[in-house]
Formats: structure tokens, C-alpha cells, sequence
């Protein structure tokens, strides 16, 4: 039998999970000497781009993207707003726009900051309701009104997101949890075996479907998923510490 966990952990889409390619600590757009500045301290940034100093024409907003996920990827969450929201304004490309107010909302998320969050998601959605970025935008908006204790709106815009784009599978997730939060076990069931069918497979998804099955009946069929969460849950865990001490040896 399972029991339900106390803290849920959600998929918030793909904001941070891709490597971004080319990112440079000294782009030639701001102009930045290594030697006199860290070149990603968020004051030189802000000065760098003050709109009193600097047109937006000169401003390249992918670069200024690159910074902004650089900053999630080292956890200083506050810089990464400030950056990110910069590069949506001076963006010329919607897509880039789009991406920047995606990325914005996952960083204000990642400080408990629902609100700012919530309102750098509806952002991106404006911009392109059926866009790739939008299905993230949206399952990362369910995401922060279900923190934030509107779990209706939630399964909303959970919807909203498989509507967008079906292949996504954090989005079939997330579907799965509010779901089952409503009661829907069964439905829920389903859409938890659509994200394992597009590739997402981990042991909070196990432990989620385990849940489901026992709310239909299915014991033992939960109990078997109960185990084998478990034993990925150790996979993973051996993989990371076989990953640090490999990292201990190439320093």
C-alpha cells in the first residue's frame, strides 16, 4: 500500500532541463573586461543594459537569454528575473520573447513567488497561445496556482497544455496529478502511462501512479509500482555518487 507524500514533486516543464549551446560569459553586446568585472554579477548586468545608456537595438536578447538560464542553472534565482525579463522586452522575436517570459515565471517559481510567476506565464501565453512555449507556460501556470491553492484552475490549464501539444510529457504528468487530486483516478491512470509512453519515467511518476491504482482497487498492481520506484530511486542515486566520485578524480 502507499502513502501520500507530503510535499508533491511537480514537473515544471522544460525551462531548464536543455544545455544551452554557445553561452558566453563575455558576449560582444555588453562589452564585458573579466578583468575588472565578474561578468555575471547581476550589477554589471544591470548597468550594462540600463535603458538610459543603451538603445535596444544594441541589446542581442538571445544572449541576454543565455544569461538569464545561465543564472538559474547556478541557482541565483533573483538575478535570473531581472535578466530574463529584460531579454522578453528588448526581444524582437516572439519566440525568444516567449521563452524569456517562460523562463522568467520557472525563476520566480523556483524563489515561492507564485504570483510574479503566474504572471510572467500568462505573459509568454499572450505572446503565442498554441506555441511549444505556450504548452510549457501553461503546465508550469497549473503548476503555481495549484502552490498557491487554486487546484481548479490548475487541472485548467493542465488541460490546456496536453491541448497544445500532446507529445509533451511533463504536461501528461502534471495532468495525471490533478486528476487524481479531483478524484479521477482512473483518468489519471492514463494519462501518467501517456507520459511513461513519450519518455518521462521517473519514481515521483511511479509513486503518483502507484497512488492511482490504489484508489481503483489495484493493490497489488500498486505495490508492484511502489517497488519499482523504489529501485529507480536507488539507480539514481548510485549514478550520482558514481558521478562524483568521477568528478573527484579528473579535479
Amino acid at each position: 500500500m502507499t502513502e501520500e507524500p507530503d510535499d508533491h514533486e511537480f514537473s515544471e516543464g522544460q525551462g531548464f532541463s536543455e544545455p544551452y549551446e554557445g553561452f558566453d560569459l563575455e558576449p560582444p553586446e555588453l562589452n564585458v573586461d573579466p578583468d575588472s568585472v565578474d561578468p555575471v554579477d547581476s550589477r554589471v548586468v544591470s548597468d550594462l543594459l540600463d535603458e538610459r545608456s543603451i538603445g535596444g537595438d544594441e541589446v542581442d536578447a538571445e544572449e541576454l537569454l543565455d544569461v538569464g538560464i545561465s543564472y538559474t542553472r547556478i541557482q541565483r534565482f533573483e538575478e535570473a528575473t531581472e535578466t530574463l525579463e529584460r531579454a522578453a522586452r528588448y526581444a524582437e522575436d516572439e519566440s525568444v520573447a516567449q521563452e524569456a517570459w517562460t523562463n522568467k515565471g520557472a525563476a520566480h517559481a523556483e524563489l515561492e513567488e507564485y504570483d510574479a510567476a503566474m504572471g510572467a506565464y500568462r505573459e509568454a501565453i499572450e505572446i503565442d497561445p498554441d506555441s511549444e512555449h505556450a504548452a510549457t507556460a501553461e503546465t508550469n501556470l497549473a503548476y503555481a496556482l495549484w502552490e498557491s491553492g487554486r487546484s481548479e484552475q490548475a487541472l485548467e490549464h493542465a488541460e490546456r497544455a496536453v491541448e497544445i501539444d500532446p507529445r509533451f510529457p511533463q504536461a501528461w504528468y502534471n495532468r495525471g496529478f490533478f486528476l487524481l487530486e479531483r478524484g479521477l483516478a482512473e483518468e489519471a491512470i492514463d494519462a501518467f502511462d501517456n507520459a511513461i509512453r513519450l519518455g518521462f519515467r521517473n519514481a515521483t511518476l511511479l509513486e503518483e501512479k502507484a497512488r492511482a491504482h490504489e484508489e481503483v482497487g489495484e493493490d497489488e498492481r500498486a505495490e508492484e509500482l511502489v517497488e519499482e520506484a523504489e529501485e529507480l530511486r536507488q539507480e539514481t542515486e548510485e549514478e550520482l555518487i558514481d558521478d562524483g566520485a568521477q568528478t573527484e578524480l579528473y579535479e
